[in-house]
């Protein structure tokens, strides 16, 4: 099975982002490609529907309110049940070491915004199937 044909065997995203506006894009390129989306707007909602209906993969904005991206990706990796689950940091922060920062904290890769609609769904299923080939 191709890389690209595991990513879509399962399709539910949890997506984590307080802006309005990026949670209604991502969701429509999302569905519009077959997946199920459910979304929070912060961290600790976020972590509470991981718990309650994991993912196949969290979309995770790094620069949220309260609680910072890190700080979540963190506490889902303390999960047993959501260790797994691939965590892709979809985020502004662009600088040198943000990548590297995101990885630190548990993300399982990195996607900078803005993001680019006609690639972003393929960017984002080769980016799960590469953090699924390395715990399988």
């Amino acid at each position: 099975m191709s890389a690209a044909a595991e990513a879509r065997r399962d399709r539910s995203v949890l997506l984590i982002e307080d802006n309005e506006q990026n949670r209604y894009l991502l969701t429509f390129l999302l569905e519009r490609s077959g997946y199920t989306v459910q979304a929070a707007e912060d961290g600790p909602r976020g972590i509470a529907l991981a718990r309650r209906a994991p993912p196949t993969v969290i979309l995770l904005d790094i620069q949220l309110p309260g609680m910072d991206g890190h700080a979540v990706a963190r506490a889902l990796r303390q999960d047993a049940a959501l260790g797994a689950t691939p965590i892709i940091a979809v985020t502004s922060y662009a600088m040198p070491g943000d990548r590297d920062k995101a990885l630190a904290a548990g993300c399982s890769g990195y996607l900078e915004k803005p993001i680019d609609p006609a690639t972003f769904v393929s960017e984002l299923e080769r980016l799960v199937a590469a953090a699924r080939a390395v715990t399988t």
